[in-house]
Formats: structure tokens, C-alpha cells, sequence
């Protein structure tokens, strides 16, 4: 019982750095979607950021 309170602490502290990891991927997809040179890296950037945004969402 003691370990309880250690265990939700870790997995809280884990849930907010996963979250905190995806926020910034999104943010950079987003960047690189609208300033990037090529044409061609602004689509594969908008491909990939319609994808994690899908994702993020179903769940």
C-alpha cells in the first residue's frame, strides 16, 4: 500500500511529460507546415500533422 502513492505520482509526472513531448512535436509540425522553403516539405509536414492531429483525437 505504501508503494501506491509513489506509483500515481511517477505516472502522473510520465503522462505530463508524454503530453508535454507531443505538444512540442505539434507545434514544430506546424512551424515547419507554414514556414518552410520547399513546397514539398510543407505538404509532408501537413500530411504528418493531420496524422498526430487525427490520432490525438480519436482517443
Amino acid at each position: 500500500m505504501n508503494a501506491l502513492p509513489t506509483l500515481l505520482t511517477s505516472g502522473a509526472a510520465l503522462v505530463s511529460i508524454t503530453r508535454t513531448v507531443q505538444a512540442v512535436a505539434v507545434l514544430s509540425l506546424a512551424a515547419v507546415s507554414v514556414l518552410a522553403r520547399s513546397p514539398q516539405r510543407r505538404r509532408d509536414a501537413r500530411q504528418v500533422l493531420a496524422l498526430l492531429l487525427r490520432r490525438k483525437h480519436t482517443r
